[in-house]
């Protein structure tokens, strides 16, 4: 892995483009350039045993009642503020979804997917917020400021924190910039931007992902169709 100690003008692009943009939505975290998006659902987890289940959002909705769609919220779903960081729901989900990380096996799906949509698997950028513990040039963006290196595609599932510490890559995309994925630190859900071929890929895959739109907005308090009371 390349460490970029003057990395930050490589996301330029990325920072222009999403400063540009209408807060709250899916142009605020990645250009609103590509012919196609898509929304990765971060899966809670069930406890079995030593082992852990990951669980979609749907089958969550479906035992709450609720009614799974593109653009459905963790509050909306299960229907309550509390379940985001309190409560859990035994025998379907102690886990809720983790917030800004993309955990590795989701990580690793969709890096195989995307390695096969860019000419530079071999060369890509991930970002990741290391807290200003580095004394480095940054990639500065409205909601966060990243720390760059550079190196393969399969990098996506690695951990960027230090152990015992979990964090996947907030922002990685090919120097082809055949693509772009956006792991925001306050949302439960991982956007990218990519070819139809990409996003169609994407969807075909095991991993519960929906297709997305730059103006879909992304708060945790925007589901348009189960409502939550106001946190």
């Amino acid at each position: 892995m390349d460490t970029a100690t003057r990395s930050a003008p490589a996301g330029r692009w990325i920072a222009e483009a999403v400063r540009a943009a209408a807060a709250d939505t899916v142009a605020a975290l990645l250009p609103a350039r590509f012919p196609a998006y898509a929304r990765v659902f971060h899966p809670a987890v069930r406890y079995a045993g030593d082992d852990d289940v990951h669980v979609r959002w749907d089958e969550v909705a479906a035992v709450n009642g609720t009614t799974p769609h593109r653009l459905m919220q963790w509050p909306g779903i299960t229907g309550s503020w509390d379940f985001v960081s309190e409560l859990d729901q035994p025998g379907v989900w102690n886990d809720a979804p983790a917030e800004g990380h993309l955990v590795e096996h989701v990580a690793r799906e969709v890096a195989a997917v995307l390695a096969l949509e860019t000419g530079t698997p071999g060369e890509c950028w991930f970002g990741w917020d290391d807290g200003g513990a580095a004394d480095l040039p940054r990639l500065r963006l409205p909601r966060v400021d990243l720390l760059l290196v550079r190196g393969p595609v399969e990098r996506a599932a690695a951990n960027f924190a230090p152990e015992p510490h979990e964090q996947s890559a907030a922002l990685w995309w090919p120097v082809d910039r055949a693509w772009c994925v956006v792991t925001d630190p306050a949302l439960t859900s991982t956007y990218v931007g990519g070819s139809i071929d990409a996003v169609d890929a994407l969807l075909a895959t095991r991993l519960e992902v929906a297709p997305a739109q730059p103006g879909d907005p992304i708060t945790p308090d925007s589901d348009p169709v189960n409502p939550v009371e106001p946190r």
